[in-house]
């Protein structure tokens, strides 16, 4: 595919959307691909499993060919009045954005539009192979994506509408750009990845999400009559118990058609090496 592909992660807080961003932008990397990795919701998940906690707004080089950056809305701003909006280089344009600092935090569409207008920036600059974004959780994504149409609706006129106009081809263009959601087997994360995907596609705010199935335990193969057969004591309970998580995840995994399944990691693991072991499993897939 020819120019910079733009994939957005997201999921409900806790389902590991930050790791799955996080191996995505490794596996990428392996792969022998330019990644950029954006921290958009600031939760420094990224860093953390990127083993670079402490990202800045310049990208920074923390895997070969891997790059990462955090996001901070007043360079962003910055960033945006100067070369999207084609204010002057010499204009106090930091200045300027902390002056209407209160507008972006009051007007619909102004905060989300100067954040997520940094990743598309990016993929519009040609400079990577992929950018690859670990968004904020599926409630406030939504309204994230759907920031370029309210300010398309908003302004009139002029260069603010034509951007806004710009980002939402973009965001909408399936050659361009994917949006990954992580769920997890589940009741909760189950039912919230279903309502925010049909969210999307009835408002048309992104093609066809694609499904990630997070923290999947291997299936024992454990019978009721081998569990029977335990007669108690700690290896019974442990068994037990792995049957009951069995049945729960089938139950929830079957209710949200899934695309990638990851599998749950067992064991005492750092960040790093929860995204990692992860990207083993992706490039398989890639």
């Amino acid at each position: 595919m020819a120019g910079t592909e733009l994939i957005f992660v997201s999921g409900k807080g806790g389902t590991g959307k930050s790791a799955v961003a996080a191996a995505l932008a490794i596996a990428r990397a392996r792969a022998g691909q330019s990644v950029l990795a954006v921290d958009m919701d600031r939760s420094r998940g990224l860093g953390a499993h990127l083993r670079s906690p402490d990202l800045a707004y310049a990208p920074r080089e923390v895997q070969p060919g891997l790059f990462a950056l955090s996001m901070d809305r007043a360079n962003a701003f910055d960033e945006y009045l100067k070369l999207q909006l084609r204010v002057p280089q010499g204009a106090p344009t930091k200045q300027l954005a902390g002056a209407l600092a209160v507008l972006a935090d009051t007007s619909p569409g102004v905060r989300e539009i100067i954040t997520i207008g940094k990743p598309i920036y990016e993929t519009w600059r040609g400079t990577w192979d992929v950018v690859i974004v670990d968004a904020q959780s599926l409630g406030q994504f939504q309204s994230y994506l759907l920031a370029p149409t309210t300010i398309s609706n908003l302004v009139p006129t002029g260069n603010v509408k034509q951007q806004a106009e710009r980002m939402e081809t973009t965001l909408l263009d399936p050659e361009v750009t994917s949006v990954v959601l992580v769920a997890n087997p589940a009741e909760l994360a189950v039912r919230e990845t279903i309502e925010a995907r049909d969210v999307f596609l009835n408002e048309h705010l992104s093609t066809q999400p694609t499904l990630v199935m997070n923290r999947m335990l291997k299936v024992s193969g454990i019978t009721k009559a081998q569990l029977g057969e335990l007669n108690g004591g700690s290896i019974h309970d442990a068994a037990a118990l792995q049957v009951s998580l069995e049945a729960e995840q089938e139950r929830w995994a079957a209710e949200l058609p899934y695309d990638i399944a990851l599998p749950f990691l067992l064991g005492i693991l750092t960040p790093g090496e929860v995204a990692g072991q992860l990207a083993d499993e992706l490039g398989d897939l890639l």
